[in-house]
């Protein structure tokens, strides 16, 4: 996607408006650890993303290894130097929002990550995980309603190992009235799909397929922690 968000086409634009959702998070909660106010730091964001969607440009991607979230993090301290030391009025894109902000509220897990003696660069990294991980589920859980399995995707979703409160493989059988070897079978192409999904998303944010590996490694490395 991030090759497809260059240039000036239709195409471009709607690709990079989709980047451009799944970065808001990660950039609004790095702003917010660098000490600014949380409606500063909605306008800052939106500030930055309608710079970016002005520019439609990515070419500078590749000087940074093809890492969409290496390029942005580097560009958000760059805007976020400039608007210190210009005091400029916050771009809003035509007046408009770019993003919906109740899409967006900030939840508790925000506000925890406010509390951790952690620095910005890192919060941004939990945050480009976990909204990465977000947009795989949704796009697995819909694949599972849209075959008339949605309640299969919630007892499946519990036995991944990040889950809170996960369950067993023996717990997910007496929920859904299945013996353990059929509930074993479906959660392996439960997991399958989720991990070619995940691969996609990831191949989404780099500027070449030789790229992925090394972003998805480093996505295990800021769950992990």
């Amino acid at each position: 996607m991030v090759l497809e968000a260059q240039g000036e086409s239709p195409a471009a634009q709607e690709a990079l408006e989709k980047l451009c959702h799944t970065y808001w998070r990660p950039i609004f909660s790095f702003l917010q650890r660098q000490g600014v106010g949380r409606e500063e730091a909605e306008d800052l964001t939106q500030g930055f993303f309608a710079e970016l969607l002005e520019r439609r440009s990515l070419t500078a991607v590749r000087k940074e290894k093809g890492r969409l979230r290496s390029f942005l993090l580097g560009a958000v301290k760059h805007f976020l130097a400039d608007e210190r030391r210009h005091a400029m009025a916050i771009k809003r894109g035509k007046g408009q929002r770019l993003i919906p902000l109740e899409e967006l509220s900030v939840d508790e897990g925000s506000q925890t990550e406010l509390a951790d003696p952690v620095t910005a660069e890192q919060i941004y990294e939990r945050r480009w995980a976990s909204t990465v991980l977000e947009h795989v589920l949704i796009r697995l859980r819909d694949e599972y309603r849209v075959a008339d399995n949605a309640a299969l995707f919630d007892s499946l979703k519990q036995l991944l190992p990040d889950e809170p409160g996960a369950l067993s493989q023996a717990d997910v059988a007496a929920q859904l009235g299945m013996n353990e070897n059929a509930v074993r079978q479906a959660f392996h192409r439960f997991r399958q799909r989720y991990q070619f999904l995940l691969r996609e998303e990831i191949a989404h944010t780099v500027a070449t397929p030789a790229d992925i590996e090394d972003e998805l490694r480093h996505l295990i490395s800021v769950v992990r922690g």
